[in-house]
């Protein structure tokens, strides 16, 4: 009682800077960038489209599209059905959209969920349903006390507080907390199941933002507890025997315990930490990498074969987990990994108007068609077509968070009054800096163009003088930024700091130039890349609506698209004559940017066919990507190249011949 009693004071006393930003409080490392309130980066441009078609789309209206999961029944919310991971997904993603977008409908939907989790707290802390069910087809009703699906209630809870600065979320985590802190001893991480061994992170997280704000010591030891439960990804990491060992471990639980190293290292201040996920890139890039950021993984770890599969869930994973490294170290290496991955992998996965997703992804796609493939763990064909609950239905509710949440963290404050562009994107931000309101209209069509012009709005001051922190990305050379008319050339991979009084109407020009270059992968097949983007051979699509009948449809919805192309595909890429060139590019027209017809920018390369290069169960058959063997005799094509994000089919690493 004694300790309730405290918190309650302290909470009055979080009260006062209700909205403040969130920086990490001694002895935690690190945190010099923290989260601006949920709302204050609006999208623009083709980003709030994006967004806009998600509200209209499966994010916005899957409580009618799923009902028997995240409908009215579900135990979340007070029903009896689904009791475990697939109605917060949901709410992680809808409602970080809901209050980017002031979306009044879709807030109220949300923050139903977040009432639920708030209003069901017992007196001794534990939050959510605490009853199991039996087992009925289709629905998740066991094992309600699983510490794993409280980890995503856990970050909802969060963000509703970044929103509403609502103080019974504070007290709700400070309670559920104090239950963990006597509960895990006996009933530890992997008691219900093993995912909460491998997604601690998501708890220790929250668990120092609440820290953040409260100060309260158990929290952190709560914190090394829950860590000595987990798996060991820094060790992990370092050995790198995983990446070598095909069909190793789940492709989602690498997404999301790639965070986990750095977000300990607040509380250890560790090297061996902080320098994990780094040693897990190169690994990675060697073994089972994709050139879209992310991984072989369908579902299990194999070797980056083109033609193996990229989990959506990985996407959205692995970008929360960047996007929390970016704030918590400011290691620039961490934002050109996040853009790679939502400028490739995560547009092509989802349909235009957001009513379908793929479970699984090729590099090298050339149908998606419903058949068997050689992925480790199949779903009766239904991996690679655009579905509802195609695969497995996690996807259909994960799915949700990768776009609000990248919206949201374009921009940080800074723990010396500032602000900090990590990632591009046309965009708006407001914060509160030195009495002053500051706007910040971010105008660019990044990732397709090299400018990003930045115009400030000053009000309540003739000016105020704080730090804008810019990112110039890894893979860019000779930028430039253009400040009240001066221009000077910056580094890439670096953060560019501009501390100065500004005033109304200031303007910042930023210019990152887009080489085109090409990078080794699988077996040295070639990819053609030019700033964050990846390119890939376009090829004509054809989109069929099929429906799913009898017992087909009530496991994997009522819908589902296969897409098709006669456009030719077994192309090669001589290395004697590697001729890339620039052919067009398309300004912002209003058009939504990522699909085949509407794709921004075009490339064009000499390429020759390679007839022995075949389909095989709808996937491109295997060949040798790269050998000394010439092509001597066919005839060289000029090929058309788009950005990978604007295909649904298409090779992206293309076999390379002398």
């Amino acid at each position: 009682m004694r300790n309730r009693i405290l918190f309650s004071v302290l909470l009055l006393l979080c009260g006062l800077s209700a909205g403040a930003q969130v920086f990490n409080r001694p002895p935690l490392s690190g945190g010099d960038y923290a989260a601006l309130p949920l709302g204050a980066v609006k999208p623009e441009g083709w980003l709030k489209d994006q967004l806009q078609r998600q509200a209209a789309g499966a994010t916005g209206h899957l409580d009618d599209l799923y009902p028997e999961v995240v409908g009215e029944n579900n135990a979340w919310i007070g029903g009896d059905g689904d009791t475990w991971e697939r109605g917060p997904y949901w709410i992680d993603g809808l409602l970080p959209l809901a209050y980017i977008l002031d979306d009044k409908a879709l807030i109220a939907k949300a923050s139903r969920w977040a009432e639920a989790m708030i209003n069901s707290a017992t007196d001794e802390g534990y939050f959510g349903n605490a009853t199991d069910h039996p087992y009925i087809e289709g629905l998740q009703r066991g094992k309600s006390h699983d510490w794993w699906p409280k980890m995503v209630a856990l970050k909802i809870l969060q963000q509703y507080y970044d929103a509403t600065s609502d103080p019974r979320v504070l007290k709700v985590l400070d309670g559920y907390f104090r239950y963990q802190l006597k509960t895990l001893p006996s009933t530890p991480l992997g008691h219900w199941s093993h995912w909460a061994r491998w997604r601690a992170a998501d708890n220790l997280g929250v668990i120092y933002w609440l820290y953040n704000i409260s100060g309260e010591g158990y929290l952190l030891d709560l914190a090394e507890l829950i860590h000595s439960q987990a798996e060991d990804f820094s060790s992990m990491f370092h050995s790198g025997g995983v990446f070598f060992k095909q069909n190793s471990i789940h492709c989602v639980n690498l997404a999301q315990g790639f965070k986990t190293p750095v977000v300990w290292w607040q509380q250890s201040h560790a090297g061996f930490d902080l320098d994990a996920p780094g040693a897990a890139l190169d690994f990675i890039r060697n073994t089972i990498g994709f050139p879209t950021g992310l991984w072989a993984g369908d579902e299990l770890l194999h070797y980056g074969d083109p033609v193996r599969g990229s989990e959506l869930c990985t996407a959205v994973e692995m970008m929360y987990s960047l996007e929390e490294m970016m704030r918590i170290t400011g290691d620039v290496r961490w934002a050109d990994l996040l853009e790679r991955i939502a400028f490739n992998a995560l547009p092509t996965q989802a349909t235009d108007s957001y009513d379908a997703h793929q479970y699984y992804q090729q590099v090298n796609q050339i149908a998606c068609t419903r058949q068997t493939r050689s992925f480790v763990t199949e779903h009766y064909g239904t991996d690679n077509v655009f579905g509802l609950l195609n695969g497995y239905p996690c996807c259909a509710c994960n799915m949700h968070q990768g776009w609000p949440k990248f919206t949201r963290n374009l921009w940080y404050a800074t723990r010396d009054g500032g602000l900090a562009a990590f990632s591009y994107s046309p965009c708006s931000v407001t914060a509160k800096i030195g009495g002053a309101r500051v706007t910040i209209v971010e105008d660019t069509f990044y990732p397709f163009s090299d400018e990003v012009k930045l115009k400030l709005s000053v009000k309540g001051r003739c000016s105020v003088r704080f730090p804008l922190e810019l990112r110039i990305p890894s893979w860019c050379t000779g930028a430039s930024v253009k400040v009240k008319g001066e221009e000077r050339q910056v580094a890439g991979g670096s953060l560019l700091r501009l501390e100065q009084a500004w005033k109304n109407g200031d303007e910042i020009v930023l210019h990152l130039p887009m080489s085109i270059f090409t990078s080794r992968w699988f077996d040295g097949a070639t990819v053609i890349e030019r700033g964050p983007l990846v390119y890939a051979l376009r090829l004509e699509e054809k989109w069929t609506r099929k429906e799913f009948e009898g017992a087909d449809r009530q496991q994997y919805g009522p819908y589902y698209y296969e897409v098709t192309s006669s456009s030719p595909w077994n192309y090669a890429l001589r290395a004697s004559d590697m001729t890339i060139e620039f052919l067009r590019e398309r300004s912002y027209s209003g058009d939504y940017p990522w699909n085949v017809d509407n794709a921004p920018v075009t490339l064009r390369a000499k390429a020759v066919r390679l007839p022995e290069w075949k389909e095989y169960n709808g996937s491109a058959g295997q060949i040798a990507y790269f050998t000394e063997d010439g092509c001597d005799t066919a005839q060289e094509e000029w090929i058309e190249l788009i950005p990978y994000g604007c295909t649904t089919l298409r090779i992206a690493e293309f076999p390379t011949r002398r």
